[in-house]
């Protein structure tokens, strides 16, 4: 009888140990969202391309606030597909989002740092 209880009592430890695990390891991460302001970064880079090509004075100027352009086009593109991978939660547009979300974080300064944007 004693070895049916201390079984019993091994086997509830181990399930409630298994559980717990399943829920902390691949449960909670699938909850969170990454929210980030495409938009936002987009304003803030249009403003410094904008004052690079009105300063520019000559057509090497511009061709070279162009290729900023696209090098930041590129960065950015690199950027979202690495960001789920380093915070491990999806990471959807602000504007996808509607009303709250208590397992949302905003990733949008995140991102700005990743692709040389000013706040």
């Amino acid at each position: 009888m004693k070895a049916v209880i201390t079984t019993l009592i091994v086997s509830i430890f181990v399930t409630a140990a298994a559980l717990l695990a399943y829920d902390r390891l691949v449960v909670k991460p699938g909850q969170v969202i990454g929210i980030v302001d495409i938009a936002d970064v987009y304003r803030s880079k249009e403003a410094e391309f904008a004052a690079l090509l009105t300063a520019s004075k000559s057509d090497e100027d511009r061709q070279r606030a162009y290729a900023q352009a696209q090098s930041f086009g590129e960065r950015l593109d690199r950027a979202l597909r690495e960001m789920p991978a380093e915070c491990r939660c999806m990471v959807v547009v602000k504007s996808a989002v509607a009303g709250s979300w208590s397992n949302a974080v905003d990733l949008t300064a995140a991102l700005k740092a990743k692709v040389g944007a000013k706040s």
